[in-house]
């Protein structure tokens, strides 16, 4: 296991949830499932206790701890993306597989965990700083997906 590895908790379903990250996104797997060696307050020996996966790139186990916490956008991931075919890609892999849009380039999987789907142009536009970035940044304010053209045009002003 990478030195520091993401823990990312669910109620029973670490390991769907690996396989679908590791469908959807580049340099993303699943390296290991652990099943329990005996009961736990939230599930038996033998269920999928935890589940070691990478999602583009990032080390992660997933823990199927049970319903006890939940996740909010105070953790999320962001997954930079190429053009407009590679944010939609990403987001609809995302909303059309039981998740839900939000806003500014936010969705949220099934799992009820956060993405991010951001064009490179986008974080360009904000790093550019003025005038670039208050349009740019406007621009997407209005937006849920990011729309990638029209982020380049307000860009241009």
């Amino acid at each position: 296991m990478a030195k520091n590895t993401i823990c990312i908790w669910y109620d029973k379903q670490a390991e769907e949830a690996a396989n679908f990250y590791a469908d959807v996104f580049p340099d993303s797997m699943v390296k290991a499932v652990h099943r329990a060696p005996g009961d736990y307050p939230s599930g038996k020996a033998g269920d999928v206790l935890t589940v070691e996966f990478t999602v583009a790139g990032i080390p992660c186990l997933g823990l199927n701890g049970g319903p006890a916490f939940t996740h909010s956008e105070a953790f999320s991931f962001q997954i930079s993306t190429e053009d407009q075919a590679e944010t939609d890609r990403y987001w609809n892999a995302i909303v059309e597989n039981g998740g839900q849009e939000s806003a500014c380039g936010w969705c949220k999987d099934k799992w009820g965990i956060s993405w991010q789907i951001t064009p490179r142009t986008l974080m360009e536009a904000l790093a550019a700083g003025g005038g670039e970035a208050e349009r740019a940044f406007a621009a997407m304010m209005e937006m849920k997906k990011i729309d990638v053209a029209a982020i380049d045009a307000a860009r241009r002003g």
